[in-house]
């Protein structure tokens, strides 16, 4: 049997190694709580990202939207209109897409994108937003050139549309209903080339793709599997019960326009002063036709270039310096490979005759 000094003895030691006990307890606790989280589990930290990835996971599509997807910017434009006293107020603003092309910050947008506005807001694939300068803009093809102060800009690489195929992937990137969506990636093929959807004022054939364009994303970037821009997206066909008929400028028919617009602001068309239909305007309109091919000449400019020639209404051009001509769209892609002040020679047909003149070509002024 215990004393009572003895039983008290014991109970201060309990109570010691209790208070020791607790302390350490609270120590480990406490450390764990604290202890930052490259020093907890492994399975417990979330998952770096993946720099590199495995050759099943880094297929050629992912490549191509590494290389080009920096390169694609945001357009921002602020949309006026005149209230009741005349006076100019803001009454919104449009978003599109736009790609860096040039280490100068140069960017290739839609000429709808930028509208009349002389300066736009850019941003880019990082977040930064910076003001852009309008340098260019060609309402008949639809593109315009901004531009940007900043350095060590991502630039993507042109392509060759010109090597297209049908049935090859293609990759749209933009910003698809606005800047909260940027930097959208969608995926289809082309499903055609050359194709014409608007043979009044298109100046030359369009990529057709069933890669989803949306609103937005015009502006944006068109890019092969092989990580380069073959075309500049630019309408889609948006009518109940259409899916997957979206439309791109081609990067080859885009190069020289985007050149005149740096160095001119503008394009600077030969004019060769007629106006004219093809064959199925003709036979849709009424008119009669009795040659195999070429354009009806309706009227002549007389201080246009062929008003000096002997070409009259009812002749058909055939060929303009020996390339056919056999719709409106091959004579305006023949005459955008001139500049004013270059002569060609102009074959027709008049009254079941062939002739040829030579003619000076003007500049086209809009």
């Amino acid at each position: 049997m215990l004393r009572k000094s003895e039983n008290r003895k014991y109970i201060i030691i309990i109570a010691v190694l209790l208070v020791v006990i607790g302390g350490l307890l609270g120590y480990f606790l406490r450390e764990s709580l604290l202890r930052p989280a490259a020093e907890t589990p492994e399975a417990l930290n979330p998952p770096k990202e993946e720099k590199v990835l495995s050759n099943v996971r880094n297929t050629p599509i992912v490549q191509a939207v590494r290389a080009v997807g920096p390169a694609v910017v945001g357009i921002t434009t602020r949309v006026y209109d005149w209230d009741l006293l005349n006076r100019r107020v803001l009454v919104g603003e449009s978003v599109g897409s736009g790609v860096i092309f040039d280490a100068d910050g140069y960017i290739v947008t839609n000429q709808h994108v930028v509208g009349d506005s002389n300066e736009v807001n850019v941003m880019l694939a990082d977040g930064r937003t910076l003001p852009g300068k309008v340098v260019g803009r060609d309402a008949a093809t639809d593109l315009a050139v901004v531009k940007i102060a900043a350095d060590n800009l991502t630039v993507a690489e042109l392509g060759d549309s010109s090597s297209l195929v049908v049935g090859e992937p293609a990759i749209a990137i933009g910003n698809p209903l606005g800047l909260e969506l940027r930097g959208s990636v969608t995926v289809g093929v082309i499903s055609a080339l050359n194709r014409t959807i608007n043979s009044a004022e298109q100046r030359f054939p369009l990529l057709q793709t069933d890669a989803a364009i949306n609103p937005g994303n015009s502006g944006g970037a068109l890019v092969s599997s092989e990580g380069k821009v073959i075309g500049i997206n630019t309408v889609k066909i948006n009518s109940p019960g259409v899916e997957g008929l979206g439309f791109a400028i081609p990067i080859n028919s885009a190069r020289p326009i985007l050149a005149e617009l740096i160095k001119h602001g503008e394009v600077r068309r030969a004019y060769l002063g007629v106006w004219a239909i093809d064959k199925q305007m003709a036979q849709r309109y009424g008119y009669e036709w009795k040659e195999p091919n070429g354009v009806l000449v309706l009227r002549i400019d007389e201080n246009g270039p062929l008003a000096r020639t002997n070409i009259a209404p009812e002749d058909v051009i055939v060929a303009v310096n020996g390339q056919a001509v056999e719709t409106l769209t091959d004579l305006r892609n023949v005459l955008d490979g001139f500049r004013p002040g270059d002569k060609v020679t102009v074959e027709y047909r008049s009254r079941g005759e062939s002739y040829t003149e030579e003619v000076t070509l003007n500049e086209a002024h809009t």
